[in-house]
This record gives C-alpha cells, sequence and structure tokens, in this order.
C-alpha cells in the first residue's frame, strides 16, 4: 500500500463513524498534490443532496480527528465537500445507484474509432459496464480500458 493509499483508508475508518451518525454517505476520500499543495478531500452525500452546513460540519469534526492521529506528517488543505453533479463513479455502490441513469465514459484507447460513449447504465460486474446507446444497441466496456465514469447532466 502506497503512502498515499494508506492516508486515504486511515481517513476513511474516521469519517465513515462521523457519516453513519448522520446518516451520510462516504463517495470517496482523495490525497492529491496539485501545485505544491497537498489536499485531503472527503466527498460525501445524502438522500437530497449535502449541504455547505454538513460539509462544514463534517469537516471540523473530522479536523479535529486528524489532529488527534496525526498520521499525514506532510501539510495539507482538508476539504470536505458534495460529489458535484458530474461525479465520477468508483464504486459498486455508485453504479448500483446510477442503473438507470445516463453516464458518459472516457476510454484509455478508441473503440470503432471513438474514446468517449454516453448511454444508460444497464449493468456491471466486477470486470464490466454496459451501457444501452441512443440507438437502442447495447455497449460493454472492460472496467480496466475505462479511463473515467460519470453521470451524464444536461445544462
Amino acid at each position: 500500500m502506497t503512502k498515499k493509499e494508506e492516508y486515504e483508508k486511515k481517513t476513511e475508518d474516521l469519517i465513515l463513524p462521523l457519516l453513519d451518525k448522520h446518516n451520510f454517505e462516504l463517495v470517496d476520500v482523495e490525497y492529491v498534490k496539485e501545485g505544491s499543495h497537498w489536499f485531503l478531500r472527503a466527498y460525501i452525500d445524502k438522500e437530497g443532496g449535502i449541504t455547505v452546513d454538513d460539509c462544514e460540519m463534517i469537516n471540523r469534526a473530522l479536523s479535529d480527528l486528524l489532529d488527534k492521529y496525526d498520521f499525514i506528517p506532510d501539510s495539507y488543505i482538508l476539504e470536505v465537500s458534495s460529489p458535484g453533479l458530474g461525479r465520477q463513479l468508483k464504486k459498486d455502490r455508485d453504479f448500483e445507484r446510477s442503473l438507470g441513469e445516463e453516464v458518459e465514459i472516457k476510454l484509455y484507447k478508441a473503440v470503432e474509432k471513438q474514446k468517449e460513449f454516453t448511454g444508460l447504465l444497464t449493468a456491471f460486474d466486477k470486470e464490466t459496464i454496459t451501457i444501452k446507446l441512443e440507438d437502442d444497441s447495447t455497449k460493454v466496456f472492460q472496467r480496466d480500458g475505462i479511463a473515467m465514469i460519470r453521470l451524464a447532466f444536461d445544462f
């Protein structure tokens, strides 16, 4: 396990009891370097959507726990936020919740001279993602070939 993965896992372990207490869901935790700064980000959600006050409450509680356990030696910025409209789907529970929803898929390598596809998420398993295209045909993608998959949104 890399340091990044270790920090993310330990942060998940700290935040999950906080979220359970309020019936919130953990969408993702990431520890990333952007420019010269490290960011520890927790994305949370709940039925009906997360509010700024929800994020602030969890941020304060998580910050206290991170200070107490102090397992990240680097200086970092803590952010707790909603996953947003164009949230990426990463975990099986993300796919389960999004069945029947329109998704955008970006591939590492082109398939039939295309790297981007949009369609309704109809099925998934450990290895594949299946979408229904506009022409009612279905397309199956290998999960390890997908660079990014997220909910599609129109403005």
